[in-house]
């Protein structure tokens, strides 16, 4: 379960992200409509940024994460048709990440054939790129990290939103400016004209929903 001790501040400026993941067995099936431009979109808001990130953290440039996100997404619709969820087989999540993983791969490979890497990129993109060489199909340790967390990221990104439309609006203002923005709770009580008895039991009501919304949430995606 993501940390709900929480800022994931940069997963919480996109907006509108109440969906940020909605994989469910029923998304995935009407996947399979290769038609179907409606859950396409769907799929592509939900992962666009997840991947995007994933790739970035993995060494490579801006441009070539873009890249790395239509490629995945032209994969994935490539070999949907084949993918069947079995719990016991391994999520979706673990799939998509391999195919990510492949096209990072790909991108870090050309980048050290041609010779471009940097001073910069060696911290990151070629001790991940050393790994990747050794390996064809398992997802390298590190990777799996980066994946892990900006998974968890997201969850909690589309739990805040949800969580928004659920609670009053003044207990989520206070939630947002003692546990997300991390005032101190006699700054949050001055500013919003509240005691401190109310930061505290606003703040305890709503991370015990984001709980909730977390769980739902990590039960619904395959």
């Amino acid at each position: 379960m993501p940390y709900l001790g929480i800022p994931k501040s940069d997963a919480m400026q996109t907006s509108d992200l109440s969906e940020v993941i909605p994989t469910r067995a029923s998304l995935l099936s009407r996947l399979k409509d290769l038609e179907d431009q409606e859950s396409w979109s769907d799929f592509f808001a939900a992962y666009r940024q997840l991947i995007h990130s994933v790739a970035r953290k993995a060494g490579l440039e801006d441009a070539e994460a873009q890249d790395v996100v239509q490629e995945t997404l032209i994969n994935v619709a490539g070999r949907i048709q084949g993918f069947k969820y079995d719990p016991a087989a391994g999520s979706f999540k673990n799939w998509l990440l391999l195919i990510t993983r492949r096209r990072i791969a790909d991108h870090l490979r050309e980048r050290y054939r041609r010779r471009m890497v940097s001073e910069a990129d060696l911290a990151t993109g070629e001790r991940i790129a050393a790994v990747l060489e050794q390996a064809a199909d398992p997802v390298p340790a590190e990777l799996e990290a980066i994946w892990n967390e900006e998974w968890e990221r997201h969850l909690l990104t589309a739990a805040l939103a949800r969580v928004r439309r659920r609670v009053k609006p003044q207990h989520y203002q206070i939630f947002d400016c003692y546990v997300l923005k991390k005032w101190p709770v006699v700054k949050v009580a001055h500013v919003l004209g509240v005691n401190v008895a109310q930061v505290y039991l606003a703040k305890h009501r709503v991370v015990q929903i984001v709980k909730e919304e977390i769980t739902r949430l990590e039960t619904q995606v395959p």
